[in-house]
């Protein structure tokens, strides 16, 4: 079983008086930045002048420099920029100014496991590698908590390195969660399968082929997208939270024998085969040399994988029902409610004279009391809800 680091088992004090740089200020470097910042140390931002992001960072209160300033005499360099850039940023403008010492910082371990950044020998290299978006980093932070996170040391030059990490994991709130230690190479490699086979290709191919299905068959597409993609949210919300167990506890019986007598006509000893052919393909390298070749060429293929997604029916269809119940529309919605509690004043004055009324039935007591043992007879309906 992995080891669970906690607020004990970190120290703060190890960053005090660093300069630590952040480089990027997308959703982990905006998040990671400013958290790092209200947590008392000396975070100064790297980036591109004149940019949208040096705009938003300013705004944000952060400090500002230019990446070759930041990194100049920095002892944490984050690097939180996009795989795919990552390596020609770090060559240009991080590896020249590097100074002897320092701690190279990364989210993610693709760029050091399949060789696009090669850090100097008299450098730790880490990973503290939240497991949660940026916003939510940020609102956990504010909320006096933080996010689960990952960390793992590649290189120890300091004989530090282990301590550095989860006093930046610290600095997120991340140890209060708490966080695991992987190294870069189990990170990078599952973090990639999980998003591939699962997470972001495997679910969205489940849910096209579903939707097709239904559409092919005669169904209405609406009633389809209603089927196969809306109601998956309530589906993964209850696993996320209890388990499968609690999800299929929580779902109709018929749900429940249905997935569990079918699901393996899905995934079958054929897609597991592929599933482990597309895990070796990542070991060996082959996904990051096909990925930053595209990257690096104007991603033509990625582009056209992207207009061929945005094409099909269920995206068009779930545009126009997304629209039609306003279901990403929270900002109309939250204009009505503000104004709500403004037409609620007055109902509080009506409650004093529900009081008096309440004062007349005392004397019919006596007669309520046998109509208790009717009330309780629904309870006994209450087993047949939790079956639902």
């Amino acid at each position: 079983m992995a080891k669970i680091y906690h607020d004990s088992d970190a120290d703060l004090g190890v960053l005090k008086g660093k300069k630590i740089a952040v480089i990027g200020f997308g959703s982990q470097g905006k998040a990671q930045s400013m958290c790092l910042r209200d947590s008392g140390l000396n975070v100064v931002v790297g980036l591109r002048k004149g940019g949208k992001s040096w705009d938003d960072a300013k705004k944000n209160g952060m400090k500002v420099a230019e990446i070759a300033d930041a990194v100049s005499g920095a002892d944490v360099v984050m690097i939180l920029l996009p795989d795919e850039v990552q390596g020609k940023v770090y060559k240009a403008e991080i590896e020249p100014n590097l100074k002897d010492g320092a701690a190279l910082d990364f989210a993610h371990g693709f760029s050091i496991v399949f060789g696009e950044i090669k850090p100097p020998k008299k450098a730790d290299v880490i990973m503290m590698a939240p497991k949660s978006p940026g916003p939510m980093e940020r609102e956990m932070f504010l909320q006096g908590f933080g996010v689960p996170a990952l960390i793992a040391v590649e290189q120890d030059y300091s004989g530090n390195a282990k301590n550095i990490a989860l006093a930046l994991a610290k600095g997120l709130g991340a140890t209060k969660a708490g966080v695991i230690e992987t190294s870069f190479r189990e990170e990078a490699t599952s973090d990639l399968f999980g998003e591939q086979a699962v997470l972001c290709g495997g679910v969205t191919a489940l849910i096209e082929a579903g939707f097709d299905t239904l559409v092919k068959a005669g169904y209405q597409p609406e009633i389809a997208y209603f089927e196969c993609l809306h109601e998956l949210k309530l589906i993964v919300d209850l696993i996320q939270k209890g388990g499968m167990m609690h999800m299929w506890t929580s779902v109709s019986n018929t749900a429940e024998y249905g997935g569990l007598s079918r699901r393996d006509r899905l995934i079958t000893a054929e897609t597991r085969k592929e599933m482990a052919k597309m895990l070796k393909e990542i070991q060996e390298g082959k996904f990051a040399k096909e990925w930053m070749k595209d990257a690096q060429s104007g991603m033509k293929k990625i582009q056209k994988m992207e207009d061929e997604e945005a094409g099909r029916k269920i995206e068009v269809v779930g545009k126009e029902i997304r629209s039609l119940f306003e279901i990403q529309a929270p900002k109309k919605k939250a204009k009505p409610k503000a104004k709500k509690p403004a037409a609620k004043k007055p109902a509080a004055k009506k409650a004093p004279v529900k009081k008096k009324v309440v004062a007349k039935p005392k004397k019919t007591v006596a007669k309520l009391k046998p109509k208790k043992p009717a009330s309780k007879k629904p309870a006994a309906k209450k087993p047949v809800a939790k079956k639902k």
